[in-house]
């Protein structure tokens, strides 16, 4: 009788969490095909800047040009604070994400139960991770292309910004990946509904780019956007 007991516990247990899951999947998906769509105006004549998204697979990163339409990206980051950016740097990518999964899970083999469920409950303060890139650096199998006005490109470089604890870009001191990137403190928490991709989605609706309403994943975020044809 116990055991019988337990099994219906644990099978409705189960069942409560399949369930939760296919809501957020559910949720996510519909909420991608209903984007929130940009009200700036048409003027093919206009002045452009192009910028980009690229993902891995699992996470995004807004790619914005290093220095455009009076935004010198270089003196919030200074490139100096990679280990060696590249001399030719002409892009800076931004993500925003969970503390302790960054810095301790440079690759998915360092992922750890404690770690995932640190991320999704909030457990943890979030940080910036910044790269210089070259042109020859982005990939066209994981990079979607925009065209924004000189009004939009600054709303998106106002949200960056906005995730900076008092506007400021402080260090991490010793945090890398590699060579070309750094890592900053940033405003916020990761959650279950606040992901990095939310993040960059959130960036791209401010701009006026049209985009899923939600996008806790990265194929929430590019669904919308024009694969980059270099």
């Amino acid at each position: 009788m116990l055991l019988r007991r337990l099994l219906r516990t644990a099978g409705w247990s189960l069942g409560t969490v399949l369930a939760m899951a296919a809501l957020y999947v559910g949720t996510a998906a519909a909420l991608m095909l209903l984007p929130a769509r940009g009200d700036e105006p048409v003027d093919a004549r206009g002045e452009r800047i192009t910028a980009f998204v690229v993902s891995n697979g699992v996470h995004t990163d807004l790619v914005l040009p290093l220095q455009t339409a009076g935004i010198d990206w270089r003196r919030d980051f200074p490139p100096s604070q990679a280990r060696a950016a590249p001399a030719d740097a002409a892009w800076i990518a931004i993500g925003w994400g969970d503390r302790e999964f960054y810095l301790n899970t440079p690759t998915w083999a360092d992922l750890t139960l404690r770690r995932a469920l640190g991320a999704v409950v909030g457990a943890n303060p979030s940080l910036l991770h910044v790269s210089w890139l070259t042109t020859t650096q982005l990939r066209p199998d994981s990079t979607w292309q925009l065209s924004l006005t000189p009004a939009q490109y600054a709303r998106l470089a106002a949200h960056v910004r906005a995730s900076l604890p008092e506007g400021r870009a402080v260090p991490i001191p010793g945090a890398h990946y590699g060579a070309n990137d750094a890592f900053y403190e940033a405003t916020g928490r990761y959650h279950l509904f606040e992901t990095c991709n939310s993040w960059t989605g959130r960036g791209l609706r401010a701009a006026g780019v049209p985009v899923g309403r939600w996008t806790p994943f990265d194929l929430n975020v590019v669904w919308h956007l024009a694969p980059w044809r270099p």
